[in-house]
């Protein structure tokens, strides 16, 4: 007799970064944004009594805030909880055929499991000896294509003209651009979005706009793709943003000097940090993003992640083929990154 064990759905989950429970550490291995969110939002606090209701299933405050602030129409936003759940909304409702989903092998590594849990087909072109995405690799059939820009973990972007050149070779599929990172030094593919009915842009709230623990993501494309989401997600869960983070993503997009301000403080660390990790002989990719891809000339990676861990600095460490030999940091505050110079001075001499 077949036992309810034998039917089971069985896959490999997303590890998440780790999230420690002791005080006074320094932790970069999750890509947060080391400075809270937007005052405004501060200043806002929702009727509690409120919270005894459903919230709008349709997101409509936001929904209208992130068209506007984005110069797009309402009817081209769908917004969810966090990226992740916008990104699992696009794998259910777009990457349905026997073709293979494209994506590449070094990437967030999140795409595989959806691929598995929802039963899409997939290959992992690799990328090439620099980190950089072969866009060659992408000219085949397929059933549709993913990938980050600026790319996770390494922090590589690609330009406008590349995400392009893929978008012109893979007209008859959806290509999904995970916008994550964009905010620190990339050019958004936003403006393609007249051009290409195919594209379809996610964003988030949790790295630029400080705010993880809120979970509010969105997706842009043509209003096609968008309400194919929207009938999935009816389908699966209407309710999906709490009041709280619908009230909080809209004051947060009116803020745009504090949004800018904080980048912009992101981006400076993140210069001055590189060059202080080179004179100590590590090694990275140009990083676009809110962190540092790096590798050091003759101490190994695991070695320096225990280390740091060991002494309360938490760093994000891949033990996976191509890149177990590098770390991924996160630029926190100048204060932290100073912390972590220090000791890695230490401790490598």
């Amino acid at each position: 007799m077949a036992s309810w064990k034998d039917y089971v759905r069985r896959v490999e989950p997303y590890t998440p970064g780790e999230q420690p429970k002791e005080d006074n550490i320094i932790k970069l291995n999750t890509n947060e944004n080391p400075y809270g969110p937007s005052p405004l939002v501060r200043k806002v606090q929702e009727n509690i009594d409120d919270l005894r209701l459903y919230p709008d299933p349709t997101a409509g405050a936001l929904v209208e805030q992130l068209s506007a602030y984005h110069q797009v129409s309402k009817n081209q936003v769908f917004v969810g909880v966090g990226s992740d759940d916008v990104l699992a909304m696009a794998f259910l409702t777009f990457f349905n055929s026997d073709r293979k989903l494209l994506f590449p092998d070094i990437t967030y590594s999140f795409y595989p499991v959806w691929a598995e849990l929802f039963r899409i087909p997939y290959e992992q072109p690799k990328l090439d000896a620099d980190f950089r995405i072969c866009k060659e690799d992408y000219y085949r059939e397929n059933g549709g294509i993913v990938f980050p820009n600026p790319n996770a973990p390494t922090g590589i972007y690609e330009t406008l003209s590349f995400v392009e050149d893929i978008l012109e070779h893979n007209p008859g599929v959806v290509v999904v651009v995970d916008e994550a990172y964009i905010d620190f030094g990339g050019e958004s593919a936003l403006p393609l979005l007249p051009k290409y009915d195919n594209l379809l842009i996610v964003r988030t709230f949790s790295k630029s706009r400080s705010m993880a623990g809120l979970r509010i993501g969105y997706a842009i494309g043509n209003p096609e793709l968008i309400k194919a989401m929207s009938d999935v997600k009816y389908s699966y869960n209407s309710y999906t943003m709490n009041r709280p983070s619908l009230l909080y993503g809209v004051e947060s997009l009116k803020d745009e000097a504090y949004f800018q301000a904080t980048v912009q403080k992101i981006i400076r660390t993140r210069t001055w940090f590189g060059k202080e990790l080179r004179t100590l002989g590590f090694t990275f990719p140009d990083s676009k993003a809110n962190f540092l891809f790096a590798t050091h000339e003759r101490v190994s990676a695991k070695e320096i992640f225990e280390a740091a861990r060991k002494n309360g600095i938490y760093v994000r460490y891949f033990a996976q083929p191509r890149i177990d030999n590098y770390l991924r940091i996160t630029i926190g505050t100048d204060e932290e990154m100073q912390k972590l110079i220090d000791f890695l001075k230490e401790f490598l001499s």
